[in-house]
């Protein structure tokens, strides 16, 4: 199901399924005149319902390879620590604690305590 998912949310994250939905879309208002405002009110929801889920998807595609390369960049640094790697999947309340740790001790090295 997953790859259905990713494979819809990619085709219509470009222009050819951004076309397809708008001509879809048009197609749906077209209809109102000749009775179908329920059909048209439906069909229009699951459009929007759809194009939701593909912002949701591409957006945790994006935030999924975005940590990938920083991860990669904090285990090739020789001089960082690797305890950050693997964060965003932490409760709220660690990444939080983890945060002020790391700006206290930038604030240390910089000269000036918080």
């Amino acid at each position: 199901m997953n790859r259905i998912l990713f494979m819809a949310a990619d085709f219509l994250s470009r222009p050819p399924g951004f076309y397809v939905m708008m001509v879809a879309m048009v197609l749906c208002t077209a209809l109102v005149p000749f009775g179908m405002t329920n059909a048209v009110t439906y069909a229009l929801s699951v459009a929007a319902i759809v194009i939701t889920g593909v912002v949701l998807i591409q957006g945790y595609r994006d935030t999924a390879a975005i940590h990938a390369k920083l991860d990669e960049i904090v285990v090739s640094l020789r001089e960082t620590r690797n305890d950050v790697v693997g964060l965003e999947h932490a409760e709220p309340e660690e990444i939080r604690e983890k945060i002020a740790m790391l700006e206290q001790e930038a604030a240390q090295r910089n000269g000036r305590a918080t």
